[in-house]
């Protein structure tokens, strides 16, 4: 997790508490310590009746990382925007089928 997100959890906790709570028992720990780095940067920029919107938004962007979900190109785009300087070590790498056929055509 960034110097920043550690920065305002310390500064912002009941707030980070209340973050917690909205971690899916499916998720490993590296999961959702990026979902909830994701969450805690953008929190800001969503009225509260809106978290609802931002949770949403976190999974597209936690699904398309670590499960290779695929979305439409401005769904996609706005997440990666809003996730920007999130660094998650190790995540999968994912081939679409067609990259899947033409490496084995090429073979």
């Amino acid at each position: 997790m960034s110097t920043d997100v550690e920065d305002f959890i310390q500064q912002n906790r009941a707030l980070a508490d209340q973050v917690e709570k909205f971690r899916g028992y499916w998720e490993s720990e590296k999961q959702w310590q990026a979902r909830r780095e994701f969450i805690l940067r953008n929190v800001n920029d969503f009225q509260i009746e809106d978290v609802d919107h931002l949770l949403s938004l976190s999974m597209v962007w936690a699904n398309n990382v670590f499960l290779g979900c695929r979305y439409n190109t401005q769904l996609l785009d706005k997440v990666k925007e809003m996730a920007e300087g999130i660094e998650v070590v190790d995540a999968p790498v994912f081939k679409t089928r067609d990259e899947i056929m033409k490496k084995q055509q090429v073979e």
